[in-house]
């Protein structure tokens, strides 16, 4: 991509303004800045800018202009993903639910009603970023821009309709005359001028490449990490592989873009995950959830990308050629007259084979890429991390265990069929009737019973395709079930009821976690209860699908707002005594905000599954009864924005919906406590300091400083920066010096040198200088 004139190699990484708060984004942008970007990148949120047809909000976290405008004051570029379909773990996949109901609509295919509204509102977040003069032609940062998203993927199930669309978004978005070029990630066959992009882990490996010789290789998803689901353990994605995948990006395929998915992920606040996705979202990228920097993944690409700036004359100028150096192992030369890059790939997992390439010998780490300055210096290695290691801990500073600050409200349990709002002699489907407003919808129905003389057991069977359903039987709680992200669609409630005789009521408490976010034809997506029936004994099953069903659509609780400081008055609370542990209740409390700049959770350790407020904002659901393999919550902590918070008296509203116990939810600081690097004599100097010699930098996240060195060894040190202890070799000044060097400040570097510690401990042995210290 040609900028000012100049060929660029650009470093970029998504964000989503709606997933943070405008009052995190300028330390977000800075972080993100400093860790060597050009380029922030964010999807557009159709469904918060258009709620309700016609009515738009770009007001608070939903101020795109403002968060573009916050990118291009601190010197970065933007990639506008407009979309507007654009998945993203986003409830509806980011279209308004209203799009559903629009007469004869067919999602994403060569669909008159589809096209209309998709034009509609991609041509005004277009006018508005030209009205507001923030494209790159203007003087604005905007570089590139995204219609559609991952197309490719359920294009076969549109027939002659997907092929003839693609055509159509590329035409519509290319008529909008933007001055800057349009992408489609994942769209192989992108009509031109639109450039196709790749998606994914490996792109070094998988990418099929540019269409076309004019466009360049972007990556426009490069995947830090997985997304959580409830029910899962987090699966993070080493620094390593990532690193060397972007590495492998540039070299095989020519790689000048590649954005990190996310660079930041920040919260799903609000019913906004799709479906059972945790309210944390990209926690294990390079700027956790808080925005915090404690991984070595944001310190190793920032070294990655001043590697690969330092090269950049060849890599965009140079004549490209490669070859083997081994079974497993290659070179990727760029070279000018004047100047010389080169990659030496190693794909052996295991093997440390050492390479001649020029003359020169290298050892190669195992799954590694070495980056060759001039072709001759190394300046970055992917398996060898030097950046700062650190650890987040969360310290309880409030624990809200006094029952009597508590107050619970029983949500009513709806059983009169005459008071229903809606009523059909059929199962509705869930969606279609709760707007994806709420998660919930109450199903109805009265059963009359005629016991037999042999005390037969009476069976209740439901089955759904919602996510949860709760049952109660004359308003009294009789079961449970849920589903998962990767089970079967269907859930099946079988549980034995005991009813009187006469009327009975039977309660279905239908609950989506999240609305689908993917997959063709989301428009004609079911949920929902399907069937439900009652066995008597050994009596015929008796079908209730087509009684006359009432239907109440959310809880009482939410329709009322009792989760806001004007409207927590219109229900009345009671003081908790046994309503702990108890199905479908609300609690409040208050509590005063910690002191201090930290990150602020709640830890809901002790609940079950639900939603909560803070000064009746929605920090998201919580579902920790929900446990992974490993036996823990997928999701514990909570994360209060500190914009969200008054200094005290702060509202604390919870619905539970299976039983939890309130009285044991803490109120947390997070923040990084302990901070370690620990680096090679022979590994290179970092590239973003001056010194000659490779060195142990340590930095503290602001507000805070070195207060301790739990560890120092110049030596041998065994271990890392979790377990850790002295070998063989150790320089007895190690720890004065480092002490010396780092108590007190904020950040210090001590270079990994004999001179350093009185002289070399142990001559012919290789060192390494560790060091653990604790921030405060």
């Amino acid at each position: 991509m040609v900028l000012n004139g100049t060929r660029r190699v650009l470093f970029s990484g998504e964000m989503h303004y709606t997933r943070s708060t405008p009052e995190m984004w300028p330390k977000l942008i800075a972080n993100a800045r400093k860790g060597g970007l050009d380029v922030i990148q964010t999807y557009v949120f159709w469904n918060v800018h258009e709620p309700v047809q016609g009515q738009y909000n770009f007001e608070g976290r939903y101020d795109l202009v403002k968060f573009i405008r916050e990118i291009q004051a601190q010197g970065l570029y933007v990639s506008l993903r407009i979309g507007p379909f654009i998945e993203a773990e986003w409830k509806y996949g980011g279209f308004p639910f209203w799009l559903h109901d629009v007469p004869n609509i067919t999602f994403r295919t060569d669909n008159e009603p589809f096209k209309q509204h998709m034009q509609r509102f991609v041509t005004q977040i277009v006018s508005m970023m030209k009205q507001e003069g923030l494209y790159y032609p203007q003087g604005g940062p905007i570089i590139i821009s995204q219609v559609e998203n991952e197309y490719q993927m359920v294009e076969p199930a549109f027939g002659s309709g997907g092929p003839r669309y693609v055509r159509w978004a590329a035409e519509m978005a290319v008529g909008l005359q933007t001055g800057v070029p349009w992408m489609m990630c994942k769209q192989n066959d992108a009509p031109d001028p639109i450039i196709n992009t790749c998606n994914g882990l490996i792109c070094g490996e998988t990418f099929v490449g540019p269409n076309s010789p004019s466009k360049p290789a972007l990556w426009t998803e490069n995947w830090t990490t997985r997304y959580p689901i409830y029910g899962n353990d987090t699966k993070l994605r080493s620094t390593e592989d990532i690193a060397f995948a972007v590495a492998l990006f540039i070299a095989r395929k020519k790689g000048s873009f590649v954005s990190y998915y996310m660079y930041h992920g920040g919260t799903n606040f609000g019913r906004f995950a799709s479906s059972y996705v945790t309210t944390s979202y990209y926690d294990g990228a390079p700027l956790d959830e808080y925005g915090l920097i404690w991984r070595p993944t944001w310190g190793h690409l920032r070294e990655l990308h001043a590697a690969v700036n330092l090269s950049s004359e060849p890599l965009l100028f140079g004549t490209y050629s490669n070859f083997s150096l081994g079974q497993e192992q290659e070179a990727h030369i760029f070279e000018t007259e004047l100047k010389c890059v080169a990659f030496l790939v190693n794909f052996d997992k295991h093997q440390s084979p050492t390479v001649v390439f020029r003359n020169i010998p290298f050892q190669l780490a195992p799954k590694s890429i070495s980056i060759l300055s001039e072709c001759r210096t190394v300046v970055f290695e992917t398996a060898k991390v030097n950046a700062q290691y650190g650890s987040r801990t969360a310290k309880v500073v409030e624990s809200l265990n006094d029952i009597h600050t508590w107050k619970a409200f029983k949500e009513p349990i709806p059983e009169d069929i005459s008071k229903a709002v809606y009523t059909g002699n059929q199962l509705f489907e869930h969606l279609s009737m709760t707007k994806d407003e709420t998660d919930y919808l109450w199903y109805i129905v009265s059963y009359e019973y005629r016991p037999s003389d042999d005390g037969q057991l009476v069976l209740l069977n439901a089955e759904s395709r919602a996510h949860v359903l709760h049952a109660f039987v004359n308003t009294e709680y009789v079961g449970c079930v849920h589903g998962s992200h990767d089970g079967p669609g269907n859930i099946i409630l079988n549980t034995n009821i005991s009813l009187k005789e006469g009327q009975n009521t039977i309660s279905l408490l239908s609950v989506m976690v999240g609305s689908p976010d993917s997959g063709a034809h989301m428009e004609r997506r079911s949920f929902g209860i399907r069937k439900v029936s009652i066995q008597q004994g050994q009596q015929p099953l008796h079908l209730l699908n087509n009684e006359l069903w009432g239907y109440q659509v959310g809880l009482y609780g939410e329709g009322k707002r009792i989760y806001t400081q004007e409207e927590s008055s219109s229900v009345e609370w009671t003081e908790i005594n046994s309503l702990t542990y108890h199905p479908l209740t609300w609690y409040k409390t208050t509590f005063a905000a910690p002191v201090g700049n930290d990150a602020v959770a709640l830890n809901l350790t002790s609940m079950g599954k639900g939603e909560v407020w803070v000064n009746g904002e929605s920090i998201g659901r919580y579902w920790v009864s929900f446990k992974a393999p490993s036996g823990q919550p997928s999701q514990s902590l909570y994360h209060i924005p500190q914009h969200f918070l008054k200094p005290t008296d702060n509202l604390l509203v919870l619905v539970e919906e299976i039983g939890g116990n309130p009285l044991e939810i803490t109120v947390n600081t997070v923040s990084i406590t302990t901070v370690c690097g620990s680096v090679n004599e022979l590994s290179s100097p970092a590239l973003h300091t001056q010194g000659k010699d490779p060195e142990v930098r340590l930095r503290c996240q602001r507000g805070k400083h070195i207060s301790a060195i739990e560890f120092a060894s110049y030596g041998n040190p065994a271990g890392d920066c979790t377990t850790f202890s002295t070998g063989s070799c150790h320089a007895a000044l190690s720890e004065s010096v480092v002490k010396q060097a780092c108590i007190g400040k904020r950040g210090c570097s001590i270079p990994v040198s004999p001179a350093r510690f009185g002289g070399d401990p142990c001559p012919g042995i290789q060192k390494s200088l560790l060091v653990v210290a604790n921030c405060r």
